[in-house]
């Protein structure tokens, strides 16, 4: 099965295609187009001629679109589901829940699509600013280019495609390698629900060519990318003046304070944070920082939940975690084991291959801060625990990182909630709940190597528009 790339409305025939396997299985699943510089080229302008007439839709039109989106997706969400199953090796139920999620966050954009909106500005607060009226309205910034990964490729495409076409933005979006087909299938679902051609062209292909020209291009306004924090900065030193928001890596760390029940509830959450799509995700749980006087029941405990995840088939109903991305990302699992316990290590469970496709969960103890699987970001079922004497030392361990995407707090002290929420350095700080927590209507996005900007869909919106002030002298 060959699928071709989407430009101007029509499918293309490209010059060149490559396979795309199951990580699963490791078999054919489709012959995947890729896009070279001229068809990148010819997407741009497709996007730009026709954001034209599309920035001039009224918002009723362009929220009316997206509900027709969510509509359409509603209908066909069990074959999406399927499709990501396939393609990441998503477990079927766990596909089920990104389905969900992706069309409350279609229906997020559809509303925000009608609240976009200035203000006035009282210009007589200044000297010489009296007898003038002046008020602010937002505007389509104009083409955006959206890169995405591999590990929610409906839900984070969503969250790129949402907010710009509720702005009345135009997008060319370069879909991860393992996961083309995620986003190929939105062509006839916006086609379908009434978006004009060439408001979304979609360009499967290499990162040096398709985001290359994406962030080199003066014709793109925008670019918004998921990805890692090298291909980020480097994107960021290219794009000139270009808005840029970049949602790069993570090792998200939570703390657990003296005074809370280690719960199977907490529990539960921590294995879910920690192990859901096999650690495959931003805000994963990689780091837990448990207080000496909890520290041997958390542990107990959490090994105990691990050792029941159901590994197998992502189409498999009973399954909880399937195969990690690649084979090469395997076997980067093991290796990164092996360096921690070089290091001193322990293994509380898992630490190795269970096939040549799956990677147990995995537990580590008396890891060395500077130890790959602690200090830089796993991407994989592998999750550190360490014990800690207070609050004041877990904060300065969490923060002892290049990372800042979310972090979390489990504590009964509200002063402690307070000081960590104030202290811990990431874009958001979860009391109470693991720093995986995310719904897609809130803003999203890190400080220091996490990346810059935020999503969400408002806050995306906002940075999707310009501001242009009106003011009328009377």
């Amino acid at each position: 099965m060959k699928k071709h790339l989407y430009i101007n409305g029509q499918w293309k025939e490209a010059k060149e295609y490559a396979p795309l396997y199951s990580p699963f299985s490791g078999e054919l699943i489709a012959e995947i187009g890729q896009a070279d510089e001229a068809d990148v080229d010819e997407a741009i302008q497709a996007a730009k001629e026709a954001g034209k007439a599309f920035s001039k839709y009224p918002a009723s039109q362009r929220a009316a679109i997206l509900e027709k989106v969510v509509a359409i997706m509603e209908a066909r969400k069990e074959e999406l589901a399927q499709i990501l199953a396939t393609e990441a090796a998503k477990p079927i139920k766990t596909g089920r829940g990104e389905i969900a999620r992706t069309i409350q966050t279609y229906k997020f954009a559809a509303e925000e699509a009608k609240r976009i909106h200035g203000e006035t500005v009282p210009l007589d607060a200044a000297p010489g600013g009296e007898g003038r009226i002046a008020f602010t309205v937002r505007k389509p910034i104009g083409v955006v280019g959206a890169i995405t990964p591999f590990n929610f490729p409906f839900n984070l495409v969503a969250h790129k495609l949402g907010p710009a076409f509720a702005a009345g933005n135009t997008v060319v979006l370069k879909p991860a390698s393992q996961t083309p087909l995620s986003s190929l299938v939105l062509a006839e679902i916006f086609a379908e629900a009434g978006l004009p051609a060439g408001a979304l062209n979609i360009l499967p292909g290499k990162g040096s060519v398709v985001g290359e020209k994406l962030v080199k291009d003066d014709r793109v306004a925008k670019i918004t990318f998921t990805g890692s924090p090298e291909v980020g900065i480097a994107m960021r030193n290219k794009a000139g003046l270009k808005r840029v928001t970049l949602e790069l890596g993570s090792n998200a760390g939570l703390i657990i304070d003296e005074n809370v029940e280690i719960s199977q509830a907490l529990i539960d959450r921590c294995v879910m944070g920690a192990f859901a799509f096999s650690g495959q995700v931003c805000i994963s749980l990689q780091r837990v920082y448990v207080h000496e006087s909890k520290y041997e029941e958390f542990l107990e405990k959490f090994k105990a939940a691990t050792e029941k995840i159901v590994l197998g088939n992502p189409m498999d109903e009973a399954t909880d975690m399937s195969s990690v991305i690649s084979p090469k990302d395997h076997a980067r699992m093991g290796e990164w084991v092996a360096d921690a316990v070089a290091n001193g290590a322990n293994i509380v469970t898992g630490g190795k291959a269970v096939s040549d496709r799956l990677f147990a969960p995995t537990i580590l103890t008396n890891v060395a801060s500077t130890v790959k699987c602690s200090c830089q970001e796993i991407f994989g079922p592998i999750v550190v625990v360490t014990k800690i004497s207070s609050v004041e030392e877990g904060i300065a361990q969490v923060n002892d990182s290049r990372y800042g995407l979310q972090a979390g707090i489990y504590t009964n002290d509200i002063n402690k909630a307070m000081k960590a929420a104030d202290e811990l350095e990431a874009g958001g700080v979860m009391i109470n709940d693991v720093p995986t927590f995310r719904v897609d209507h809130m803003p999203y996005g890190g400080v220091k190597d996490s990346g810059v900007g935020k999503e969400g869909i408002k806050y995306a919106v906002e940075e999707m528009t310009e501001l242009k002030l009106i003011a009328i002298k009377l």
